[in-house]
C-alpha cells in the first residue's frame, strides 16, 4: 500500500503542473489580445490560484532553485548579448548593474532598520534579492513597440549583468549568516568569488566550444547546451565561485567563438528549443510563487500579516523611486560628461523616464528567494516582501509601460522597418555581387532574386519579380504537400520518409514567406 499512496501523491504533482501549465496558456492569449506583458498577468494568476480552496503546496529545494531557473535564462540572454553594445555602454551598463544594485540593497536595509528592525545580514540579503531589474516584462512589451536600440540593449544588458552583483551580494550575505560573521577566510572566498568565476566560465567556456562539432547536428547537441549551462553553475558553486558570472562568461565565450559556418540547422533548432524552455520557466517561476506565498500567509497572525503587508509596501515604494532616482541622476552624470567632450550622448528625457519606469523584478527575484534556506531568520517575511515587489512592478509598471511609450511618442516602430528592409537590401546586394561573376542559368537565376531583394523595396509593387516568385513558390509547395498526403495515404511512402520531405517543404515556404510566418512570438 506504501508504494500506491507515493504513486498517487506524485501523480498529483504532475497533475498540478499539467494544471498550471494550461492556465498559463489560457492567460498568455489573454494577455496577447490586451497587448500586456506576460510576467505580470502570470504573477497575479498564482496569487489567485493560490488562494482557491484546495490548492496544492508545491515543495521547492532551495539549493536546486537557482540554478535550475537561472542558469538557463543566463545563458539564453548571455549568448545573444553583443559585445559591441557593451562596450559602448560600458559606463551605463556598470552604472545599473552595479551602482544601482548597491544603491537599492541601501534603501532595503535603511527601510528595515527604520521599520521591522531586521538584523543587518537578513536586510542586506532581501536587498540583494529585489534589487536587480529584470527585462522580461520590458522586453514583452518592447518587442511590439521598438524603442531607440541604445534603451534596449541598456535594458537587457542590464538585466544580464545586474544579476552578477546581486547574486554575489546575496551570496556574501548567506554565508556572513550562517558563519555569525565576516571572518578572515569569509572575506578571501568572497573576494576571489567574481574573478575566479569568470577565469572559470571563460575556460569552461572554451572547452565546450570545442566539443559542439563532435555533436553537431544531432538532439544530443542541443542536450549539451542544457548540461554545460546547469553544469557551469554547479560546478563553480561547488568551487564556491559565482555562479553567475561563470554562466555569463562561458555563454559569451562560446558565442565568441562561434563562426558564420555553424550548422544554420543546429541554430534554428537550439533557438527554437531554449526560447520554449526559458519562456516555460518564466511560467512555472511565477506561478509557483504564487503558490508558495499561501503557506506563507496562512502560517502568519493578523498582526504578523500587517507588519508584512505594511513592510512590503515600504519596499515597494523605496524600490521604485530608488530606479528614478538613479535613472535621473545618470541621465544629469551623461549630459554633463557630453558638455566635455565625452562621445556617450544622453538618453532624451522621455527615454530616461522609460528606463527608470522599466525596473520591474521578475525570475531572478523569485528564483533567489526560492534559495532562502528554510532556517532562514524571518524567511516568512523576506519571501512575502520579495514577492510583493515583484507582483507589484510587474503589474503597476509593466501595465503602464505601453501607454507611456504612446504617451512620450518614443515608440519605433517606422524606423525598426526602415533598418530591416535597408539591412536586407545590404544582404541582397552582397548576394548579388558575390556571384555576379559565375556563369550558367542557375546563377541568373539567383542573382534575379537578389536583384529584386536589393531594388525593390518590401511591400512596394506586389506585381514585382520578387512578390510573384514568392506567391508562386508556395503554390507549388502546397501542391506537393497535397501529393505527399495522398502518398502516404496510399501507402506508398514510409512514416520518417514522409516526414523528411514535409520538413523539406515546410523549409522551402518559410524561405519565402512573410515575417510574420517565421516569427514565433512568446504570447
Amino acid at each position: 500500500m506504501r508504494p500506491k499512496a507515493c504513486y498517487y501523491a506524485r501523480m498529483t504533482f504532475f497533475e498540478t503542473l499539467v494544471a498550471l501549465l494550461a492556465v498559463a496558456i489560457l492567460l498568455l492569449q489573454i494577455t496577447r489580445r490586451m497587448h500586456l506583458p506576460y510576467p505580470g498577468i502570470l504573477a497575479a494568476a498564482g496569487v489567485a490560484v493560490a488562494m482557491l480552496p484546495g490548492a496544492p503546496t508545491i515543495p521547492i529545494d532551495p539549493p536546486t532553485a537557482p540554478a535550475l531557473f537561472i542558469a538557463p535564462v543566463l545563458v539564453d540572454s548571455a549568448y545573444d548579448f553583443p559585445m559591441g553594445a557593451a562596450r559602448r555602454m560600458l559606463m551605463p551598463l556598470f552604472f545599473y548593474s552595479v551602482i544601482a544594485v548597491l544603491v537599492t540593497t541601501g534603501v532595503v536595509v535603511s527601510i528595515s532598520a527604520l521599520t521591522v528592525g531586521l538584523p543587518i545580514a537578513v536586510a542586506v540579503t532581501l536587498g540583494a534579492i529585489v534589487a536587480p531589474p529584470d527585462a522580461a516584462a520590458a522586453t514583452a512589451v518592447l518587442s511590439n513597440l521598438p524603442v531607440d536600440r541604445r534603451v534596449d540593449a541598456l535594458l537587457k544588458g542590464e538585466s544580464l549583468f545586474n544579476d552578477a552583483t546581486a547574486l554575489l551580494l546575496f551570496g556574501a550575505a548567506l554565508t556572513v549568516q550562517a558563519r555569525g560573521g565576516l571572518d578572515a577566510v569569509t572575506a578571501l572566498r568572497i573576494g576571489f568569488a567574481a574573478p575566479g568565476g569568470i577565469v572559470f566560465g571563460i575556460i569552461f567556456g572554451f572547452f565546450v566550444s570545442r566539443l559542439r562539432p563532435i555533436t553537431e547536428n544531432t538532439v544530443g547537441g542541443t542536450l549539451l547546451q542544457f548540461v554545460y549551462a546547469f553544469s557551469t553553475w554547479l560546478i563553480a558553486e561547488h568551487l564556491h565561485l559565482s555562479a553567475v558570472l561563470a554562466t555569463v562568461a562561458s555563454a559569451m565565450t562560446i558565442a565568441t567563438l562561434s563562426t558564420v559556418d555553424d550548422s544554420p540547422r543546429m541554430r534554428v533548432h537550439s533557438f527554437a528549443v531554449w526560447t520554449t524552455v526559458v519562456f516555460l520557466l518564466n511560467v512555472v517561476a511565477f506561478l509557483l510563487m504564487g503558490l508558495q506565498a499561501r503557506g506563507i500567509l496562512e502560517a502568519m497572525s493578523s498582526e504578523e500579516l500587517e507588519r508584512a503587508l505594511t513592510f512590503a509596501a515600504i519596499v515597494v515604494v523605496g524600490v521604485i523611486l530608488t530606479r528614478l532616482v538613479m535613472a535621473f541622476l545618470l541621465h544629469a552624470i551623461v549630459v554633463s560628461r557630453h558638455r566635455r567632450g565625452h562621445i556617450l550622448a544622453p538618453f532624451q528625457n522621455g527615454e530616461t523616464l522609460l528606463v527608470g519606469w522599466s525596473g520591474m523584478r521578475g525570475l531572478v527575484t523569485l528564483a533567489t528567494a526560492f534559495a532562502l534556506p528554510a532556517d532562514f531568520p524571518e524567511r516568512d517575511l523576506v519571501v512575502l516582501t520579495a514577492f510583493a515587489v515583484v507582483l507589484a512592478t510587474l503589474v503597476i509598471q509593466g501595465a503602464t509601460l505601453a501607454p507611456m511609450i504612446h504617451f512620450l511618442k518614443l515608440g519605433r516602430q517606422g524606423q525598426v522597418r526602415d533598418e530591416l528592409e535597408i539591412a536586407r537590401r545590404s544582404l541582397a546586394e552582397a548576394a548579388f555581387q558575390r556571384l555576379e561573376t559565375e556563369d550558367g542559368a542557375e546563377a541568373e537565376a539567383i542573382r534575379t532574386i537578389c536583384r529584386d531583394h536589393w531594388t525593390v523595396p518590401s511591400g512596394d509593387l506586389p506585381t514585382s519579380p520578387l512578390d510573384r516568385h514568392r506567391r508562386l513558390t508556395i503554390a507549388a509547395v502546397i501542391a506537393q504537400r497535397q501529393r505527399l498526403e495522398e502518398l502516404r495515404n496510399a501507402d506508398q511512402i514510409g512514416p520518417t520518409q514522409y516526414l523528411e520531405l514535409q520538413e523539406n517543404l515546410d523549409w522551402k515556404q518559410l524561405s519565402v514567406g512573410s515575417d510574420e510566418d517565421r516569427r514565433i512570438t512568446e504570447s
